[in-house]
């Protein structure tokens, strides 16, 4: 007895040795000023704080120049795009990640990324999640500062639909195909979102719904629901989504409609080429920010839990629209 004790008490003492070894050596590596995008481990299925921040991060640096279609800048931002979706396996629908434009003499690319569904059947229909990726390039100087970052308006978006489509790559989840798609051009007149939308009319793409994320970086008052969606009225899709995530995540804006919200963000070119339902989310209510194409609109005054937190609680709100039997998200006027 005390010989198997002591064989045991020996074993004991080297398999916690090597466990302790194994944690002292890990290391990370990190890239100050552009970041590669972050690996995910496959056992966690949700987006991580410090994933978000780093990709918003730069997204927003002064090393992008405000993003502005045609610059060097946002070619920065496409080129990080692309590898984030190689890296997590996520093909490109067309030839490439890239779908280009021209707006006269300016050279624009959305960037494309396919997520194939896994049934048979309804892989043929399509959902689309979105957001634009370009800025201003510059604005009016404050403290000699004169770089327009667009941290909220809109990396924020583009952050969203980059880990959602880290997620379901990694997940397979997904029962319809996903194109995530990252406009350019938006800030001279939806130029990007409305080349996409017609190229994909014209291809008969199979359209279920389409979702555009817009300005979603910082957090509503606690007295109302974490976020809203434009076009409200127009279907269904509010009701079903909330159905989805088992609680109140998107809700009703009343100055979506004296703004005419739903008409100018990259979700009107799909409505108008599909007519189906295509629509915006934003949590940017006109009450919890001051710096709309502003310098300003830095990382800084982005929250990243609240990003985070709302990322994560779209995720079933999203697999719900998606792996829906049948095509449960309407017009209203059907």
């Amino acid at each position: 007895m005390k010989k198997i004790f002591c064989l045991l008490l020996l074993s004991i003492i080297v398999s916690c040795g090597a466990k302790k070894s194994v944690t002292s050596g890990s290391a990370e590596l990190k890239n100050t000023t552009k970041p590669e995008p972050q690996a995910t481990k496959p056992e966690k299925k949700h987006a991580k704080l410090e994933d978000v921040q780093s990709s918003l991060e730069y997204l927003a640096s002064d090393e992008l120049e405000g993003r502005n279609t045609g610059s060097k800048g946002i070619e920065k931002a496409a080129v990080y795009m692309e590898k984030l979706f190689k890296q997590h396996n996520i093909k490109p629908y067309f030839k490439t990640y890239r779908d280009s434009f021209n707006v006269k003499d300016v050279v624009g690319y959305n960037v494309v990324g396919l997520v194939e569904g896994n049934d048979s059947k309804l892989k043929n229909e399509f959902v689309i999640l979105g957001a634009h990726y370009d800025h201003i390039g510059t604005a009016k100087a404050v403290n000699g500062d004169t770089i327009a970052n667009g941290a909220n308006d809109d990396a924020s978006g583009t952050v969203a639909v980059l880990e959602w489509a880290k997620y379901f790559a990694r997940s397979k989840s997904n029962k319809r195909s996903v194109l995530f798609t990252l406009y350019s051009a938006e800030e001279m007149g939806l130029k990007g979102s409305g080349h996409l939308a017609k190229r994909l009319k014209d291809s008969k793409l199979d359209l279920y719904t389409m979702i555009n994320f817009e300005m979603i970086g910082v957090p509503r008052a606690e007295s109302e629901i974490m976020a809203y969606i434009t076009g409200y009225k127009l279907s269904n899709m509010a009701e079903k989504l909330n159905a989805y995530a088992g609680n109140d995540v998107v809700g009703f804006l009343p100055q979506a409609k004296a703004y005419n919200l739903f008409k100018r963000s990259d979700n009107y070119p799909f409505y108008q080429a599909f007519k189906m339902p295509a629509q915006a989310i934003s949590t940017f209510d006109f009450t919890n920010f001051d710096y709309y194409h502003h310098v300003d609109d830095e990382a800084d005054k982005m929250d990243f839990n609240h990003m985070t937190n709302f990322i994560n609680k779209m995720i079933p709100a999203l697999e719900g629209m998606i792996n829906a039997s049948t095509r449960e998200i309407k017009m209203n006027n059907e």
